[in-house]
Formats: structure tokens, sequence, C-alpha cells
């Protein structure tokens, strides 16, 4: 007998709470000495027919939902090369150490491997990270897509939109193929909405579970199934984007990385019609001449301007900064990271800080060699961050410390990967950033929740950081970014006009429908009643949202309409 018999056999003679479920789970899986705790969809996939239908009411219970609030899927573009040449720090490319691999990038990196394994094609890697989140039991009706690779709006543009099409395509079709549709019944028997159950058989069918995941003949084979649904009909981009306003899986966020060259007026309206929500910006350096050193291709007022533009069409912002380039020291970095915050050119939604490291085949590597660049160390580096996350202001979140790579591939710099754990570890230091003050599992008094909002000068217009807070322990529960413009940059956004970039209630990812630990609980119409009343206190009339594709109907039901890429509503 193995572990799946045992628990099978258990579970079939015994009705088990969740707790009980878990602890058997554990002693069967230390029994065996297995690697990790088999989910209740791979016991599933153990069982028999005749079992089946026994063991899914007991097993297929809601799924672990991701503490952010949404499901994020990274997924890579293929190899190429930027415009302007390539940054001396730059890894990756055409031609790299690695082979082709995505610009900036190893090709060890989670996302840039199942980028590899499925051909860079976008519609294939959707399906095979929905396909993972199923497996691990984790909710992913709203999905939050990360597209990487380099600077995607210098690729071109039927790449792009080819690309951005199958995203959407792929969580339209992956929700047509696993779940069908259910009226729900209320009490006295009457319809009044409408489940989607999770077709438990075909999943297993299609992708041939349970399998040997290292089988490339089996790889093979449902690639080809997946590409035989891909070109099964021939569609457009608007299309695919209406049919997931209304799909199990919705895209409720779309991110979009580019260089602030790359990141202007016509890249902008360009990234709206493709569904962009957030933008992350490689800034790299506040410093011109930093940024002239290392071939960055743009300098600080492109950054300005790029950051300006992209503010005044509802983007969110997500910095990417690295300390520790060459010709900066500590003092030098530090002043640049705080300047990030009192130049009001500057001021970043979420942050993402990734060190200078020293990687093989790049220009920095040579001058390494030959002694005339030190890169920056995990200690100067940790305590770099530490003295800056005192200046990091409560409407920015800090996204990431340090790259999602092995340091057994780069030469030299920070020699650890987890830079931000040992930044906690050590120093037990928390900061008022975002993310150090989002609920995660800590318990909220909801009687000391109340609305806080937080007004200031960004690029040329006003924000406005509007926050739900539970004043008794500290918590962030959801907050609003609202902006009055500083340009007027298309036919929708008018001086009597303001700008909603985010929407955000933190907690678990929630079933569309149900009620979340936080999410649903109402925290999101009480925080865009508050933008509105402000809005209307300063004369205006007109609320624009920037909003995901798959969050569309929810701006309906608030009185919004659709209004070019945006959600509007009229003000009175």
């Amino acid at each position: 007998m193995d572990f799946h018999e045992e628990i099978i056999a258990i579970v079939k003679k015994k009705k088990l709470s969740e707790k009980e479920l878990a602890k058997i789970k554990r002693e069967l899986s230390l029994k065996y000495k297995l690697d990790k705790i088999p989910t209740n969809i791979e016991i599933l996939l153990h069982a028999t027919p005749k079992d089946l239908e026994q063991l899914k009411p007991k097993l297929l219970t809601k799924p672990v939902r991701t503490i952010s609030g949404v499901a994020p899927v990274a997924i890579m573009t293929k190899p190429d090369r930027c415009p302007h040449g390539k940054c001396t720090f730059c890894v990756g490319g055409i031609g790299s150490p690695w082979g082709d691999v995505p610009q900036s990038y190893t090709g060890h990196e989670p996302a840039t491997i199942r980028g590899m394994r499925n051909n860079y094609d976008a519609y294939l890697q959707v399906f095979s990270r929905l396909e993972q989140y199923i497996l691990l039991g984790q909710n992913c009706e709203k999905v939050e897509i990360i597209v990487m690779g380099g600077t995607f709006t210098a690729t071109p543009l039927e790449y792009q939109n080819e690309f951005i099409l199958g995203i959407f395509k792929a969580l339209n079709d992956f929700s047509t193929m696993f779940y069908n549709k259910s009226k729900k019944s209320t009490s006295n028997g009457k319809f009044n909405s409408t489940l989607n159950i999770f077709d438990y058989l075909k999943f297993k069918k299609f992708f041939e579970l349970p399998g040997d995941i290292t089988n490339k003949e089996r790889e093979e084979r449902i690639k080809k199934k997946i590409l035989a649904l891909k070109f099964k009909k021939i569609t457009s981009l608007e299309k695919e984007q209406k049919k997931n306003e209304n799909s199990h899986i919705r895209c409720v966020a779309l991110c979009i990385e580019t260089k602030p060259d790359w990141g202007l007026l016509e890249q902008g309206n360009i990234m709206l019609d493709q569904g962009c929500t957030r933008v992350e910006l490689g800034i790299e350096s506040v410093y011109d001449d930093v940024l002239k050193y290392v071939h960055r291709g743009h300098n600080s007022n492109d950054s300005k301007k790029s950051i300006q533009i992209l503010r005044d069409l509802g983007f969110k912002i997500n910095f990417h900064y690295m300390p520790g380039l060459p010709l900066t020291d500590r003092k030098r970095d530090l002043e640049g990271m705080k300047q990030l915050f009192s130049d009001e050119n500057y001021r970043p939604d979420m942050i993402k800080i990734y060190p200078c490291m020293v990687g093989p085949g790049t220009a920095l590597y040579l001058q390494w060699k030959k002694g005339l660049f030190k890169p920056i160390n995990s200690k100067e580096a940790m305590s770099l961050i530490l003295e800056w996350k005192k200046y990091v202001p409560e409407y920015c979140r800090i996204q990431r410390i340090q790259r999602d790579v092995p340091t057994k591939f780069w030469e030299a710099g920070v020699e650890m990967t987890n830079l931000r754990q040992e930044l906690f570890a050590k120093n037990k230091v928390v900061c008022r950033c975002i993310r150090c003050r989002e609920p995660k599992t800590e318990k909220i008094n909801w009687k000391k929740v109340s609305l806080k909002v937080q007004e200031f000068k960004s690029s040329g217009g006003r924000e406005y950081f509007i926050s739900a807070e539970d004043s008794d322990n500290d918590l962030l529960i959801g907050f609003c970014r609202l902006r009055f413009p500083g340009q007027f940059l298309r036919r929708e956004i008018t001086p009597s006009s303001a700008l909603i970039r985010e929407l955000h209630v933190y907690g678990t990812a929630t079933a569309i429908g149900d009620a979340g630990k936080v999410q649903h609980k109402g925290w999101g119409r009480k925080l865009m009643q508050k933008a509105e009343e402000i809005v209307k206190i300063n004369g205006r009339n007109k609320m624009i949202v920037i909003s995901g594709v798959g969050v569309r109907g929810y701006y309906v039901k608030l009185g919004y309409k659709r209004e070019g890429p945006y959600m509007v509503k009229k003000l009175i």
C-alpha cells in the first residue's frame, strides 16, 4: 500500500474535518517519506472511477486562496534585442552565455523556464500556469497577468497584439473547457445566479493525470491538444476581451514591462487598448551620468516624462531601481533612493529594488575583471535598504528586493537570493509600505476600521491615497489611488475629470460572488464613495477608472459605463 491507497481508504470510511484530514495527510507523508504533502486534487487523481464520486464531495472543498487577493500568472515573451543596444549590466538576450533567452533574464528564473518549455507562446504558458494552480488546489478565478521578457512595447505591434490575444483566449478557453455552468437556487427554490462547476474528469483526461511530468512525449501530446484549442477558432483581441468580462477565469490586472523611452504617449495608448493596467518601468537610477555610463538609452528627464504621461493616462507604475551601479557609492545611492519620494516627479506606487549584479557575458563583467568596478555585497545592500526603508511612504508598496535568480548564475554582487527575508529575520524591520501592513493572516478588528486620506503632489498633478485601516492593529485593509491629472492626453480625460488608478482590497482570493476574509465586505464600494466625494468637493463631475478587463462588471454595478478603454461615471 502507498500513500494514495491508504489516504483514499481512510477518507472513504470516515467523515473528516479539514483539520483532521490535514493532520492525517501530514502523518502519512512522513510515513511514506514524501517530499511534499499531496493536495486534495492530487489525491483524487489517483482514485478509481468507482471511488471518485464518493471522494469528490469530501476532497473538492473550496480551494486554498492566494493571500495577495489575485493569482499571479507571469509569462515570458520571446528573446529579442533592445533597439538601443544593451545596458552594460544586462544579462541574457540573443547570444548570451545561456543561449538565446529573454533580455535581462538568465533562463533560470521560474517564469523563464516555463516560457522556454512552452516555446514562449502566451497561450501555452497561461494554460500551463492555470493547470499548476488547479493541481495546487489554489483559486485562480481572478488572475493578474505579468508580461515579462524585456521592453515589450519595443517589439512589433503585430507581435504584441498576437501575444496579448493569446493570453485572453487561453483564460477564456480554459474556463469553457473545464468549468460547467449550473444554476444556483435560493431557499425558496428560485434560481438567482450561475455557478461554474469544475469538471474534474475532463481536466484529468486532458492533462493525462496522474502522469510523469518529466515524460517528454506526454508533454508534447498535451501541447498539441492545447494548440489545437488555440487555433480552433479565429478571433480578435477585442472579442476575447469582451468574452473575458464574464468568463469564469478573469484577467483583473495586466502588467507590461518597458523603459522610459518606450513608455510615452504612443505606447501608453496602445497598452490601454491591450487591457494593461500597470506598467513596470525600468528607471534604474535618478543620475544622468550613471544612466549614460551604463548605456541605458534614456536619461532622468525621459523617466520623469514617461512617469507623468503614464500617470495621466491612469496607469499604476512599478519602478525598477538598481543601487550599486557604477559611479555610485552608499551615500549617493541613499540620496537617490530618498529622492524617489522627495521629488514629486518620481513617487512610485510600487517599487522593485534590484542591487546591481555582475553577470557573465556583460560589459560590466569585463570592467569587474579588470578591477574597474566593485559591486555592492549583501552586507552593504542590507544596510542601505534598511536605512532607506525609513523613508518609504504609506502609498508605496515594496514589491521585491533582489532578483529571482540563484546566486550561482552571477559572478559577483549580493551573495543571497533571499535578501528580503534576511533583512526581516536579522533586523526585525518593518516599514510603513503597503506590503508591510497588509493583513495576510492577522485578525482584523472591524470596529476599528476607518478611512484615511493622504494628499500629495505627483508628476504635475494631485494624488489622493485613500486607505481603509484597522487602527487597532495597524493593518491596511484596502486602498484607492485617486488622481487629478496634470495634463489631459485623451478625449475621455477632461479638465472636469479625475482618475482612479487603483482600487485594491487585500485578503485572500475569493471566488467571484463569495464572501472572503477581507474581500467582498463592501470596502471597495466605501473607498469608491470616498473618492467620488473628494472629486465633487473639488468641483469635478466625471470619474474615470482604469479597470482590468475582468473587473468591468464590478464597476457597472457601481453605475459606471464603458468609454474607450476606461469605465466612466458622471457625478451629480
